[in-house]
Order: C-alpha cells, then structure tokens, then sequence
C-alpha cells in the first residue's frame, strides 16, 4: 500500500495539472464565445481565431526546441517554469480589459503561448519529481486531477458567466471574473511545484552555453532521426495523437451536424472530463502489469473503434453520450502514457530539449486530422466519412508502435 503512496515531490509535481488545466478548459468552451461577442460585426470569427491559435502554435515551435535547451542547464528550469507561469496568469486575467477584438487576441496569444511553453518545462520536471519505475502511474494520475481540476473551477465560471445577471452581475463582468478566477487557480496550484521539485537532472553551465545550446539543439535532432526506437515512437505518436486531438476538437461540430442539441453536447463533454479522472489512474496502474508499450496499442485501437461507431452508428444524443464515455475511457490514459513513454526515452539532463520536440510533435499533429475532416467531408457532402478518414491516423500509428524496436540508442547506459 505504502508503496503506491505519491510522495510530496510527485503530489506537487501532479497539482500543476490541476492548476493550468482551468485555462485549458475555459480556451476551449468560453473564450471563444467571448470573442464572438467582442468581434467586429461581419467579420469571420473562425478565421480570426484561427490565425490567432497559429501564430501561437508558430511562436511555440520556434522557440521551444531552443528555451529547453537552455532549461537544461542547472537552476535554470524552474527560472523558466516561473516566468512562463506568472506571465501567462497576468495575460490571462488581463483578457477581460481589451475591448477590441485585435487587442483582446494579442492578449491571448501571450496567454496561450506561455501556457503551452510552461507545459513543456512541467513534462520535462516529471524526471526529477519522481523515478523511472513510476513515471506511467505519476504520469496519468497528472492528467487524472488535472480534468477534475479543469472541472471545479470552470463550473464556478460558469455559474458566474450564465447565472450572474440573476443576482446582478453582467454577462461580459462575469466573463472579466472568470479570467481572473483562472488565473488565480492556475498561479495557486503552480506554488507546490515551484517549492518542492527540484531540477536533478541537468547540465553544467559553462562558457558559451548559448552558442552550445544551439548546437545541442541541432545535435538532438540528429540523435532522434538516428535512434529508431525513439524516431519510431515520436512518428507513431504524431499520428495517433492527431487522431486524438481531432476527435476532440471536432466532435462538438461533428455533434452539430447531426442535429444534437448543445446542451446535451456540453453536459455529454463535461461527463468526459469526470469519466476520465479514474481511468487515467487505471491505466497508469495497468502499464505497470503490463507494460506501456501494450497499454498505448490497446488504446490507439480503442480509438480505431471510436471512429468506426462516430462514422457509422452516430445519429442521436443517446449515442454521442456513449461516444463521450469511451473517449473518456481512454482520453487521459493515451496522453499520460505518451508523456511517461518518451521520458524513458531521452536522456534525464537534456529532458526540456527532447520534450521540446515532443510538444511540437503533440502541437502541430493537431493539423492534419481536422484536414482529413475537411477535406473527405467536402468531397463527399457526408461528415460520416469524414470522419471515418481519421481512421487512417490511427492505423499508420498502431503500425509504427508495434514496429517500434525494444533498445535504442538513447536508452543505453552510457547515455544516462
């Protein structure tokens, strides 16, 4: 029993999934909506939105690599974690002040940006909270907390935002008081993290790091291409983590489409968030007996399944609430094993270098799925096979899972 206790490194290290997983939520179901209301009458909110969630992307993939490199160094980690997360609380509690919609996505995209940077600092400190042995289990249970504590602090917003102009509050305050209600829950639960985990795993400063970050840089990205067992897992993990972002990205409109009513699609979604919260803890505690490896197979397959029933059996509420149960089902436990995979992987002192790539992996995936969807919808006037065609992301990543070889380069003795 003792020996599934967490210790306080890893409870701290599990609580910033808690904290930054409210922006999350509220980017995904409320902003949007907020800056339809702030937006400029005739324009197109989607393009809009859609270049403001690229330039962020860019700026990610641009700096990531290189900030990891440099977050490697000793002591400086945590330096970057904590600008990452203060500035991105006063960007995200000052997007109720911009009135206008350019303003208002500048504003954004500096929240965004330091969220997701400050992600990748926060993977990469999963080598130092916690052990090899128990990367999978600290791991899930990270995503696990982290969807109930997308879910507590979003109901509040909710309930101040929807239920505020019963007791006197208006619709765009409440929205002002949710920014700043997320950013306070997300600044509180970094404090653990910050206090209690501790860079182990680094590299000596030394003359000219700059120069040789840079050139580390490059070198790991040679390392990558040359490991296969590592090169193996990150192309099988831009496939079928496209999928996975796909489906969640698309399947309220998908949902839509179908004539479900949004009230259902929100609540069925909410369901999702608190389904995932157990199975995520089950799926660490299964890898265990099992193995990562034969876990992550099952549920990129799983996925498949998803697919088949979304595209083919999908006409009703009754049916997208099953849909949003086995998505739950193995939502959490896919990332979390991902995450805990790939730090067994990569050398420990180069940890925010490699995960830098990781991140950019997990980011850009998200493109070509929702193309598929675009793409096979137009052409055939059916978003059933639209749908159907992410599939394929599934299957091109279970093939190049199962093939992945058991040694590499990287997971040699000498290389830790």
């Amino acid at each position: 029993m003792l020996k599934n206790r967490m210790t306080k490194q890893e409870r701290s290290w599990v609580l910033y999934d808690v904290g930054n997983s409210a922006f999350v939520m509220l980017s995904t179901a409320l902003i949007p909506v907020y800056f339809a209301a702030i937006a400029d009458p005739g324009s197109s909110v989607v393009v809009a939105w859609g270049y403001a969630e690229t330039v962020a992307s860019l700026i990610l993939a641009l700096l990531m690599p290189f900030l990891g490199s440099l977050a490697d160094i000793q002591g400086k980690k945590m330096k970057f974690l904590v600008g990452f997360v203060g500035t991105g609380a006063v960007a995200c509690a000052a997007l109720g002040i911009p009135t206008e919609a350019l303003a208002f996505l500048t504003v954004y995209v500096i929240a965004s940006v330091m969220l997701n940077g400050s992600m990748v600092f926060y993977d990469a400190f999963l080598v130092d909270a916690t052990t090899e042995e128990r990367y999978d289990e600290v791991s899930s249970k990270g995503y696990a907390w982290g969807y109930i504590g997308s879910c507590i602090p979003f109901i509040a917003c909710l309930v101040v935002v929807l239920g505020g102009p019963s007791f006197g509050i208006e619709t765009m305050l409440g929205m002002n008081i949710a920014f700043v209600i997320t950013a306070v829950w997300w600044v509180v639960f970094s404090i653990p993290l910050i206090r209690n985990v501790k860079q182990t795993h680094y590299r000596k400063a030394a003359p000219g790091y700059l120069k040789a970050s840079l050139k580390g840089l490059l070198g790991t990205a040679r390392n990558i291409i040359h490991d296969k067992r590592l090169l193996f897992f990150m192309v099988a993990f831009f496939f079928y983590i496209d999928g996975v972002h796909t489906i969640i990205k698309m399947s309220t409109s998908y949902g839509t489409d179908l004539g479900i009513d949004s009230t259902q699609l929100v609540l069925a979604l909410l369901m999702t968030q608190f389904v995932a919260f157990p199975a995520a803890i089950a799926y660490g505690k299964l890898s265990n007996r099992f193995g990562t490896k034969r876990m992550l197979l099952i549920a990129v397959f799983a996925y498949f399944c998803i697919t088949l029933f979304a595209a083919f059996f999908l006409t009703s509420a009754v049916e997208f609430w099953i849909l949003a149960f086995c998505v739950g089902l193995f939502q959490g436990g896919i990332q979390a094993l991902s995450r805990s995979e790939f730090g067994k992987l990569i050398p420990k002192e180069r940890a925010n270098e490699y995960y830098g790539f990781f991140d950019i992996f997990g980011k850009y995936a998200a493109v070509m799925g929702t193309f598929l969807v675009s793409v096979f919808t137009q052409l055939t006037g059916n978003s059933s096979i639209g749908v159907l065609s992410i599939s394929i992301l599934f299957i091109i990543g279970f093939i190049f899972l199962v093939r992945m070889p058991d040694k590499g380069l990287l997971t040699s003795d000498s290389t830790r």
